[in-house]
């Protein structure tokens, strides 16, 4: 059966408006090809001269003759951004947060996706195991860049283990695919203690190695354990002895790889340091932080940021600033709180009439081993905030609510949180120009 790929949005003065395509017509092929998705739709709109065959509400069908320049949009948006249904995990990952989650929250949070179309939209990273030979193919022939991979470790009895897949070890060889076709990839092992540490971790840096410099870098990130694990494989957390030994290692390699390939290559997540109650590295470590979404470097990120926004702030205002005044208060996870608190008081000696209070909320809600701010439920804030000082305003960090929304992770809305504590909520960047900005009120 013909894909029917409805339009959602036609763009002002693009060629779908001239060509007089409206939201609702259905785009069935170009230049005789049926579009199986997003990336047959980029890859065959590329072209100087397309034949598109559209479908109108009414059932008629027209071709359309297009003359453009090479790599020029047509200017429409669909209904399904993807162009085609999204893929469902098939895994049962000892590690998988999903499976951690409490019931009775929105269906959405309960999606597992294992979609390679969505590493390369989103940055998503996938395990291979769901995809097949006609999937490799198309990214080897379109030749899709970066793509991440969940590898977990390169022992592929183990991996059917972790991931309980007994295909999960087989599926390691599409790496070699990728690699044959000059294919740039990311990595990423999510540690598990006991399984895939130590020994099983050393294995699996030296076999990413073998991949450079196509497999461009691999973050190591700490399994997140909520208190939601009854009946679950038994993990347990890392300690401070742990993190300093992983830190170690993959110092070491990092130390290794750039003496060899020019690259730090392997990264720990911001994480471990927290654990390991040691400096995050500095920002030459973290090679142009291709880990970023991984936790790999943000707080060095966030610093070396807010430093340069503090130079321009001296310039502007000249320290120490008496005319800046206010009252505010700020609340994350525990994971960043010594750095934000660290932030606020050096915001304080430059401005003495701006009093920041600043504020680590334990997670009651998934438990007290999730650390990190984007974690953090409504009801959490609402309960460990009553009471406290919290000033004119209370500033909160973006990924503590649904991108692009004012929704929590437990459907607590910000205007809710705002009218239990009585005080104005603003939702701020992860940067550290916009957290000077946001305390200036500029």
């Amino acid at each position: 059966m013909q894909k029917k790929h409805v339009v959602k949005t036609v763009l002002p003065g693009s060629i779908a408006e001239e060509l007089e395509i409206q939201p609702g017509d259905c785009i069935l092929a170009i230049d005789g090809t049926e579009i199986e998705d997003i990336f047959d739709y980029q890859f065959l709109v590329q072209d100087t001269y397309l034949e598109i065959l559209v479908e109108k509400p009414n059932g008629e069908q027209w071709i359309l003759e297009v003359d453009k320049e090479y790599d020029e949009d047509l200017g429409i948006e669909f209904e399904n951004g993807l162009m085609d249904e999204y893929r469902r995990c098939h895994n049962k990952c000892v590690f998988c947060f999903i499976d951690q989650m409490p019931p009775g929250m929105r269906e959405t949070l309960y999606f597992k996706d294992d979609d390679s179309r969505l590493s390369f939209l989103q940055g998503n990273y996938v395990t291979l195991t769901n995809m097949s030979d006609h999937d490799i193919d198309r990214i080897c022939r379109y030749h899709l860049s970066p793509i991440n991979i969940s590898f977990q470790t390169m022992n592929p009895e183990l991996r059917c283990k972790m991931l309980n897949n007994r295909f999960a070890g087989e599926a390691l060889k599409k790496v070699d695919r990728l690699q044959e076709a000059g294919i740039h990839m990311n990595g990423q092992i999510v540690l598990c203690k006991g399984l895939n540490d130590g020994k099983e971790l050393e294995f699996s840096i030296r076999e990413l190695m073998k991949y450079l410099p196509n497999l461009e870098s691999v973050s190591v990130v700490p399994v997140g354990l909520s208190k939601y694990r009854d009946g679950l494989y038994p993990l347990e957390p890392f300690e401070k002895e742990d993190a300093c030994g992983v830190i170690d290692m993959i110092e070491a390699f990092q130390k290794q790889c750039m003496e060899q390939y020019g690259t730090h290559f392997v990264h720990a997540s911001d994480e471990w340091y927290i654990l390991a109650d040691r400096e995050v590295p500095e920002e030459e470590r973290y090679d142009g932080y291709l880990q970023l979404e991984n936790g790999v470097g943000m707080l060095r990120l966030l610093l070396n940021e807010f430093e340069e926004a503090m130079k321009e702030s001296a310039q502007r205002d000249g320290f120490p600033c008496l005319t800046k005044t206010g009252e505010m208060s700020m609340a994350t996870g525990k994971l960043a709180f010594p750095y934000i608190k660290r932030m606020a008081e050096r915001m304080m000696e430059a401005y003495p009439n701006i009093r920041i209070h600043v504020y680590d909320i334990t997670n009651h809600f998934f438990g007290e081993r999730i650390t990190v701010s984007g974690l953090i439920t409504g009801q959490d804030l609402m309960a460990q905030l009553k009471g406290r000082k919290l000033g004119e305003r209370l500033i909160l960090p973006e990924n503590i609510v649904r991108s692009g929304e004012d929704v929590f992770l437990d459907d607590y809305h910000v205007p809710d949180v705002e009218k239990a504590l009585q005080v104005p909520i603003d939702i701020v960047k992860s940067s550290g120009y916009d957290f000077v900005n946001c305390v200036l009120g500029r």
